[in-house]
């Protein structure tokens, strides 16, 4: 997108990418024998980079994995940019968490927010025949069978009808199909690259699966869309596209085009401390208003999601991915994040039992253990919840995150899975959040919408 366009269109299934004609893609691997295929031919390449890996070390025993793990990186994210879908989809939400992965998967996996090549104009015609009967230059009075951005799960083309400007999202052929099939076969890559257990790991992909059946679920989308905007309409400096269901369909979404820049575009634009702290006091309401009022949110907390309006107002352009809290989850966890109840030991460790940080067969010792390293845990975490105002361009709260995270994933006693699955995705977006709201460096009134709190387990 040239720096002097003002328009930008929705993300597409969780991330926008400026589209590169040069690079469309004019076929997809939909079956799952193709997709394995491709899986299978990666692994040979990526066993080829240990081969000349571990020969180069033969002459240089200190040679470090820089090189290996820049070479599998840029192997395992052409061969998924190639597939799309779900496979895509999980490189974007590991690229986010900044711990889980070395440097080089974290550089190349954050394209998959911002880049990745489109489908050709006869495929995305074949998908409106398949699901309107009809060519989408019958459907709307103008439509630009160039993709003005392209992602994971689908992409945008710019439509119009009736003298008003729409974004098109169109969902790539066999991707709602072939979730379960490419979760399994990513999962020996996901293994290798985050190294979980087994019964972590599948705990994580479950979730993940549950999510982007959803996700690719455009009908479910446009209903989601439609209620979580109008029961965020009253929120100050936050703005939504309208949708149109008659124009849409299980893998087509039809919305009003917002005019605005995305946050690295805006950011480029040096705005001043006051508007930055509005668009972060927009984003930190959006979040917790439905988290302590709805109990599910936008699970998706990336910057393609959101633009910046000409006003200085915060446009959402997808709820593709929303997480639902049940009450079990909801109250002990944010009870412990928001009050003192943890410095009340024998409340504080019932509530960790109730959200399985804390397990049944734990010997006296694992139970002080865990106690000690969770309590530490939530007391970084919840800093911004336990003061009326927090400065998110502080480096330090940032760093010790991210040390402690470090060395957690480091104790052989983590190496168990820990936790209700629920903290996959209220994690993720809480510290998709924190981010975004560090990358405006604002500062927030963070006790505009208080978490409802049980203090007694």
């Amino acid at each position: 997108m040239t720096e002097d366009k003002k328009v930008s269109p929705p993300a597409t299934g969780g991330d926008l990418m400026g589209d590169d004609s040069t690079s469309q893609q004019n076929s997809m691997p939909t079956t799952k024998v193709q997709r394995s295929a491709r899986f299978v031919s990666t692994g040979i390449k990526i066993g080829g980079n240990y081969i000349k890996h571990y020969s180069k070390k033969l002459f240089n025993p200190d040679l470090d994995k820089s090189e290996l793990n820049e070479d599998n990186a840029t192997d395992i994210y052409k061969s998924l940019s190639e597939l799309k879908g779900s496979a895509l989809k999980v490189a974007q939400m590991l690229s986010m968490d900044k711990n889980l992965l070395p440097q080089a998967y974290v550089d190349k996996f954050t394209q998959s927010q911002y880049n990745a090549p489109p489908l050709s104009g006869p495929l995305i015609v074949q998908t409106f025949r398949k699901y309107f009967g009809k060519n989408p230059d019958q459907i709307f009075d103008k439509f630009n069978i160039r993709s003005t951005n392209a992602a994971s799960i689908g992409q945008v083309h710019e439509a119009e009808l009736n003298g008003k400007k729409l974004a098109v999202k169109i969902q790539y052929p066999g991707v709602g199909d072939a979730i379960s099939s490419d979760l399994k076969l990513v999962k020996p890559f996901a293994f290798r690259m985050l190294g979980m257990s087994e019964r972590e790991l599948d705990v994580y992909m479950r979730e993940v699966e549950e999510r982007l059946l959803e996700e690719t679920d455009y009908e479910l989308e446009v209903r989601r869309s439609i209620e979580f905007s109008t029961a965020c309409a009253n929120l100050d400096n936050v703005v939504f596209p309208k949708y149109y269901p008659e124009l849409s369909s299980k893998r087509i979404i039809t919305m009003d085009w917002l005019e605005g820049k995305h946050l690295r575009e805006f950011l480029a634009t040096n705005p001043s401390q006051e508007l930055r702290n509005q668009v972060g006091q927009a984003l930190w309401d959006f979040y917790n208003f439905q988290q302590h009022e709805l109990r599910a949110v936008h699970a998706d907390p990336h910057p393609g999601n959101f633009m910046i309006t000409p006003e200085g107002k915060l446009g959402v352009i997808d709820f593709g991915c929303i997480k639902e809290m049940p009450e079990d989850f909801y109250y002990p966890f944010f009870s412990l994040t928001s009050t003192n109840l943890l410095d009340n030991k024998t409340e504080t460790i019932k509530a960790f039992r109730q959200l399985d940080m804390i397990h049944k067969g734990d010997t006296p010792t694992q139970i002080e253990f865990f106690y000690t390293q969770f309590r530490e845990m939530i007391e970084l975490f919840a800093m911004p919840y336990i003061h009326d105002h927090f400065d998110f361009s502080q480096t330090t709260f940032f760093d010790q995150l991210y040390r402690f995270r470090e060395r957690l994933s480091k104790l052989p006693e983590f190496k168990q899975a820990r936790g209700v699955k629920h903290f996959i995705y209220v994690n993720r977006t809480n510290f998709g959040l924190y981010n975004i709201l560090h990358e405006l460096k604002a500062e927030v009134k963070t006790d505009t919408f208080k978490p409802h709190v049980v203090l007694e387990y």
